[in-house]
């Protein structure tokens, strides 16, 4: 009996993994290769390298998918798709934002297969500081402040990692094709320079975070001395880390984005507390520091 190997047209979701061009899998490449449309998620992450460098190794044109294409013209990517293979580059893992969990719900109305390649993400990859996995609680998100919007909402979600022993991951904002409020209201495509937040800018943010709620009389979920974890470029060569308090998070001097901030949970096991030691600022011992979190 002759078996046949059947095909489908579909929409490919793959993750790029956190480095440069070749994190993406062997899988991936070979799906990016023989897409007839293939397209970079901009918005939500970034890789240490351009579209160019990509493009050379992958070996084909991508096209450019800002939060406005993927979020309000979606059907512009799934155009075709049941046709032939379309392909949706997303940095890290495809499912870390929920914006494509929306890419799949559209194609899947549409009647178009869909099939996701993962790869490493920031959600798993922070374990290269030390800290285990199954200890973190809910991922918060830290956003820009400006001088009429600075929410602290999700401190609530850090309170609670705390009181249940939980380690905290924060993703930091990124900013990219955003317009001023002048340049909304008027309706010109005029975007302001790219910004991603810093580890010390995240760190301050908390810090007054902390101030506030003393003078509302409250009793703050972490202080200046609480242990954190600063990381950036994690998964790239130059990947660093630093443990400290948020004081010192304020100041740590990290070089260029993506970065991360972890805020400990309310003990840490002395095995977590050796590996951070690698990484711990100054150069003194985390154990002869006065920091809260040690349990000790």
């Amino acid at each position: 009996m002759v078996s046949l190997l059947l095909t489908f047209e579909m929409l490919y979701l793959i993750g790029l993994g956190l480095g440069d061009a070749k994190d993406i899998t062997v899988k991936g490449l070979e799906v990016v290769r023989r897409c007839s449309r293939v397209y970079l998620e901009t918005y939500t992450s970034i890789l240490t390298v351009g579209k160019e460098a990509l493009e050379e190794f992958y070996g084909r044109k991508l096209i450019l998918a800002d939060r406005e294409e993927v979020e309000q013209e979606a059907d512009n990517i799934l155009k075709d798709a049941d046709i032939s293979d379309i392909g949706f580059l997303v940095v890290g893992d495809p499912f870390g934002a929920t914006t494509h969990s929306d890419l799949v719900l559209r194609a899947t109305k549409l009647g178009i297969p869909y099939r996701v390649i993962h790869n490493a993400s920031i959600m798993n990859a922070v374990g290269c500081c030390g800290l285990q996995l199954y200890k973190f609680g809910e991922t918060v998100s830290i956003v820009f402040w400006t001088d009429t919007w600075r929410p602290e909402s999700f401190f609530d979600k850090v309170k609670k990692n705390r009181q249940n022993g939980m380690h905290t991951l924060c993703l930091l904002d990124i900013k990219v094709k955003e317009q001023s409020l002048e340049n909304l209201m008027k309706g010109r495509k005029i975007y302001e320079p790219p910004r991603y937040m810093s580890v010390n800018q995240a760190a301050q943010q908390l810090m007054e975070i902390v101030q506030n709620q003393r003078i509302r009389g409250e009793e703050p979920a972490i202080t200046e001395e609480t242990l954190c974890v600063g990381l950036a470029r994690v998964g790239a060569e130059d990947q660093k880390i630093a443990a400290g308090t948020l004081q010192q998070m304020c100041t740590v001097d990290l070089g260029e984005p993506l970065h991360s901030l972890i805020i400990t949970g309310g003990s840490i096991h002395p095995l977590e507390l050796e590996m951070l030691n690698l990484f711990s600022v100054p150069k003194n011992s985390l154990e002869s520091q006065s920091i809260d979190g040690l349990g000790t």
